[in-house]
């Protein structure tokens, strides 16, 4: 089939055009620093930005065109890329050493409290009904608070930058993955706050703490009311112990709602939809990566063929 009939049935089927995911993999994948091409794990994060931009604009410009998720992308940018192509064989493989590498990279971010100590910030993501604190995975060379700043900013609109004790911190193991979370007490419930990136959170709210308590003893990841709380129920009983040893600057409010408080969400968190905030956004530019010590089991001494990238560009500049 040639290129022009295979970009048409592209286009027919709601996919990108060869002309996206070129530009994609040239700007993404081609256009980087080499230290950035040598091994699956990068590449692998590299093709994540490529992700999160086509999401964020091609589909939200043109939402015709069909929207993936990491694994469906991956596939299609390697079908698609002349220097990814030899390895589609391998893309079970490579992928799979990804998520495994993904899960050991430091995650930070911070547990937001009101004045009186009684409530905290809690974020939903885009897709599923989990919450969380608001935090994100460290880029490479990232020091941990700074990565705090950065992920709170993008996942809520608040800048902790100035509030932020790097003493203060509660920290957990998920598996393999350390997760850091930052202290940040005392901030005003009339607070504005809106995500920064699109399609990443879907809803922002101060949750009571006395909620958050486990369902039950043999049901730990689940709040009295309901609440899906993985990722928050470990931090839970170390908080608790902080907030005895610090005195609230305001005393608890009679006139607050007894029940969490919603103070932000999309208006449709189904595919392609807008969210209520028109803050432009994008998730970091691929200049930083997190640290490269993944397990790497099937490609190890990946090494991409320099000179197969420099004919590739040529080629594209030519024609």
């Amino acid at each position: 089939m040639s290129n022009r009939s295979s970009s048409t049935q592209l286009k027919n089927g709601g996919l990108p055009p060869q002309e996206l995911l070129d530009d994609l993999c040239s700007r993404f994948v081609l256009n980087v620093p080499k230290e950035d091409q040598q091994s699956f794990e990068r590449i692998l994060f590299l093709v994540e930005y490529a992700h999160w931009f086509y999401e964020d604009n091609s589909v939200e410009k043109n939402p015709s065109l069909k929207s993936f998720n990491l694994k469906e992308f991956t596939s299609l940018m390697f079908n698609s890329c002349d220097v990814l192509r030899p390895y589609v064989a391998h893309i079970d493989d490579i992928f799979k050493d990804f998520t495994s590498y993904k899960v050991r990279v430091p995650v930070t971010g911070a547990i937001i409290l009101d004045e009186t100590y009684e409530r905290c910030l809690l974020v939903k993501g885009w897709k599923g009904t989990s919450w969380s604190f608001p935090r994100g995975k460290k880029n490479k060379d990232e020091e941990d608070h700074a990565c705090a700043i950065r992920e709170v900013l993008e996942e809520t609109g608040f800048d902790v930058s100035k509030l932020l004790n790097k003493e203060e911190y509660i920290e957990e193991m998920f598996g393999q993955q350390r997760v850091k979370l930052y202290i940040i007490a005392g901030v005003k419930d009339d607070t504005a706050f809106a995500p920064l990136t699109k399609k990443e959170i879907s809803e922002i709210a101060w949750q009571r703490l006395d909620e958050l308590q486990p369902a039950s003893d043999e049901v730990i990841s689940r709040g009295i009311t309901g609440l899906k709380l993985y990722m928050v129920a470990p931090f839970l009983r170390s908080l608790k112990v902080w907030i005895s040893k610090h005195q609230p600057p305001v005393a608890t409010r009679p006139d607050m709602p007894i029940k969490g408080m919603c103070v932000w969400k999309a208006k449709n968190t189904s595919i392609g939809s807008g969210i209520t905030t028109e803050t432009p956004s994008t998730k970091p530019a691929p200049d930083t990566h997190p640290p490269d010590t993944g397990p790497g089991k099937s490609f190890r001494n990946f090494r991409f063929d320099i000179a197969g990238i420099l004919h590739a560009m040529e080629a594209g500049f030519s024609a």
